[in-house]
């Protein structure tokens, strides 16, 4: 299964695919032997804090292997602390956060794939276990707003770690990795949406100009989840969570890149936009999941986001996870503290954008009752001034958000200029 259609990358699909159909069939224990000398290998890594090789291992064919080695390295992938404070108030104690009867929604919409077999008794008290394990994490975060999907990453989070240790990990996970999806806007969710095309334009033009001229929200559903949402098989998801944490915070945009490129002979078959459109936000059935795994690697080692054109990750906020905990490494290294301040910075930060944003729709409102020929330059400088005071102010409180202030000095420019 080829992504594109040079040559430099089909045969990196090509020798992926040689490698795997053309092997001389082995003894029946042979892979019983890799899987047991792989266990070691990551116990080893985990008990030797190995970060490289432990990543290395994570991302490998069939990853982490198992749920119990997962519950020891997706701690340490994250870089949780085994230390735990005694005088931590208990969560139900604090505050209800705003967003709760959403949890309460949303979770009882869980568990419908997996697990298996379960009867009603136990999938009411997973359920329960589910909303404990959100609560917790926004009650202890309550400037984090909830995102719809969430509850789809946490309950793989809760199979893999249990009830006890899931909120420590799922902490770190939703400010160091997925925070840029709890802030109060779908805009930082939109600036990682807005890398889809230009990584398809660097590898395949033909496709790229194929595809609808529209916001790539057909990926929405599996990059807000960390395709948790799509993604209907336990084994597949738990082996996938193994990749993303062992690679770069954007990696999940880069895996929706090559699943695209991948169906591009079938992509391009399809004339009607509203079809392509439905098509492009289906995972083709069954997932190959390791040639993905595979081809994203090399897809993102080919192109990293520093190079795409259009100007794409240029936008994207220094604040971003994208950029603040770009790699596995940093995501260790940071604290919760800084991480918080991030969010901080960056929920200013957009306040700021859409206050400008807003200041320049209601400005062209004015300068078409006014149309005087100063309008331009009156612009400018409104829009300089606003932007300044703005940055010089701190955290501008919803009333400093609101378009008064900059409509009075507009209408003080016009008068001054009429």
């Amino acid at each position: 299964m080829a992504y594109c259609t040079s040559s430099q990358n089909l045969s990196v699909a090509n020798s992926f695919a040689h490698d795997h159909s053309t092997e001389t069939p082995s003894p029946p224990d042979v892979s019983s032997l890799e899987r047991t000398e792989k266990i070691r290998q990551i116990n080893a890594a985990c008990r030797d804090r190995d970060l490289p090789t432990l990543l290395n291992l994570a991302t490998s064919k069939h990853g982490l292997v198992d749920d119990d080695l997962r519950r020891t390295a997706w701690p340490i992938l994250l870089g949780c602390s085994e230390e735990t404070s005694k005088n931590e108030t208990p969560w139900r104690s604090l505050p209800a956060h705003r967003d709760e009867y959403q949890v309460g929604l949303d979770v009882n919409r869980a568990f419908v794939y997996y697990p298996k077999g379960e009867s009603d008794r136990q999938l009411d008290r997973r359920k329960e276990e589910l909303s404990n394990v959100i609560l917790e994490v926004l009650r202890r975060h309550p400037a984090l707003c909830y995102s719809q999907g969430y509850h789809d990453i946490v309950q793989v989070f809760l199979l893999v770690l249990g009830a006890q240790d899931a909120p420590r990990a799922l902490t770190r996970l939703t400010l160091l990795r997925i925070r840029d999806f709890m802030l109060p806007s779908l805009d930082p969710v939109i600036a990682h949406l807005e890398l889809l095309p230009p990584i398809i334009k660097s590898v395949d033009t033909a496709l790229y100009e194929h595809l609808p001229r529209i916001q790539a929200s057909f990926a929405l559903a599996a990059t807000l989840t960390l395709f948790a949402h799509v993604v209907q098989d336990y084994r597949d998801i738990a082996r996938l969570f193994d990749f993303f944490l062992a690679r770069e915070t954007v990696i999940p945009v880069y895996l929706f890149a090559v699943i695209v490129l991948s169906r591009r002979d079938e992509l391009l078959e399809i004339d009607d936009p509203d079809m392509l459109y439905v098509s492009l936000g289906k995972l083709p059935q069954p997932l190959d999941l390791e040639s993905l795994v595979t081809m994203t690697v090399s897809l993102y080692q080919d192109h990293p986001p520093e190079s795409l054109h259009d100007r794409a990750w240029r936008r994207v906020s220094s604040y971003s996870v994208l950029k603040a905990t770009k790699t596995p490494q940093d995501v260790m290294r940071q604290t919760i503290q800084q991480a918080e301040d991030f969010f901080r910075k960056q929920e200013i930060e957009l306040r700021r954008n859409q206050a400008i944003t807003k200041a320049v729709t209601n400005l062209k409102t004015q300068f078409k009752v006014y149309k005087r020929p100063a309008g331009a330059i009156s612009l400018a400088i409104a829009i300089g001034i606003y932007a300044w005071w703005l940055g010089r102010s701190g955290v501008p409180s919803h009333r400093f958000l609101g378009i008064g202030l900059l409509s009075d000095i507009i209408k003080s420019v016009m008068r001054i200029v009429a």
